[in-house]
């Protein structure tokens, strides 16, 4: 049987544990700093052993899941070398991985795969966690150089049995194309919150309006404090150059504002919409291709319920389905996933006969 250690039982750690325990049949142990999350786990016969303090409970362990805060990973690295058998893979799911990968090539004996799972919320607890939160998300992998190209393998298959979409990545492009995506846009969402709370007056008028709008576009601010720290001063550097461009972007449109460039106002704002609407298009990904349909339905209780048993009754299999949250120029649009174009084709013909109105994008 497989096992599988997690240390940190959090929102990854937990569902990280909840995903190979319920997919592949392994065997979890897990590591935590309060033994509140652990006693959950232990009810929910998600994990068989568990400890607060003892590291040696990992040391027949194939794979060590390190899931703290980025800037606790070595630490916990250095404590777990006298219990790492060999072949063991140790790995992380930090957010930033060239000074983690960095630093493990001074351990020539332990295979490191650095690990990032690009699936999460701003909730961060176990309580939160979830067996399928890895689904059709983003797995970036990457391996240090001692690292044998079948024990790479074997950890890529595992991260498909749960779902996810391996992409095996540099570590230093990794954090260059992270902190664009992801941790600048916490930053920026952060400044907006501040400046809105900085800007309202005592009768609090723009926290009331910003329950609506505002606060979608604020969500990724409401994360950890300590966890965005971390992640701050692990890739500084990366995220300092991406600030650099985001603000020379703004001037350029600051510059255009003040000038009445309308031309370039309306450039600026229509290339954006155009890039922004490419990213329900997986198609085009040279990582992954996805097949999606997309419907105009009401939205309304047990919608998703009846369009699923009509599917499913005529054998045509759904890999994911949902209604599009951001609902800024679309109303009640349905997306569901299919595994192929078969399956794809199969069920525009079977619902444009039911009479339902399918988006082309």
């Amino acid at each position: 049987m497989l096992k599988i250690g997690v240390i940190g039982l959090g929102l990854i750690g937990g569902s990280l544990a909840k995903a190979f325990k319920l997919r592949l049949g392994a065997e979890i142990i897990a590591f935590n700093r309060s033994e509140m999350s652990l006693i959950a786990a232990f009810k929910e016969n998600v994990i068989s052993k568990y400890s607060t303090t003892d590291l040696s409970i990992f040391s027949e362990c194939d794979y060590i899941f390190i899931c703290t805060p980025v800037d606790k990973i070595i630490y916990y690295v250095d404590r777990l070398l006298p219990y790492i058998k060999k072949g063991c893979v140790v790995t992380d799911g930090g957010s930033t991985k060239n000074n983690i990968c960095g630093e493990m090539e001074k351990y020539e004996d332990i295979y490191f795969i650095g690990g990032h799972p690009m699936a999460g919320s701003e909730k961060t607890s176990y309580k939160e966690s979830k067996e399928y939160l890895f689904e059709n998300a983003f797995y970036v992998l990457s391996p240090l150089d001692n690292v044998p190209d079948n024990v790479v393998d074997d950890f890529y298959n595992i991260v498909k049995k749960i779902g996810a979409i391996p992409i095996i990545l540099n570590s230093k492009y990794h954090d260059h194309a992270v902190a664009a995506i992801s941790h600048v846009p916490h930053i920026i969402a952060s400044s907006l919150v501040n400046t809105v709370k900085f800007l309202d007056g005592k009768e609090g008028y723009m926290h009331s309006l910003a329950a609506g709008g505002f606060k979608d576009i604020t969500r990724i601010a409401s994360g950890s404090p300590e966890m965005w720290n971390g992640i701050c001063k692990e890739n500084k550097n990366e995220i300092l150059s991406v600030i650099k461009s985001f603000k020379d972007v703004l001037l350029d449109f600051e510059n255009s504002l003040i000038n009445d460039d309308e031309k370039f106002i309306f450039s600026f704002l229509d290339d954006a919409k155009n890039y922004r609407n490419s990213f329900f298009d997986r198609n085009k990904s040279i990582i992954a291709k996805t097949y999606d349909i997309f419907l105009n339905v009401c939205d309304k209780p047990g919608i998703i319920a009846t369009i699923s048993t009509h599917l499913s009754v005529n054998n045509i299999n759904i890999k994911n389905i949902g209604i599009i949250n951001n609902r800024d120029f679309e109303n009640g649009i349905l997306q569901i996933s299919f595994e192929n174009e078969y399956e794809k084709e199969k069920s525009i013909k079977f619902l444009e006969e039911l009479n339902f109105e399918i988006v082309i994008k």
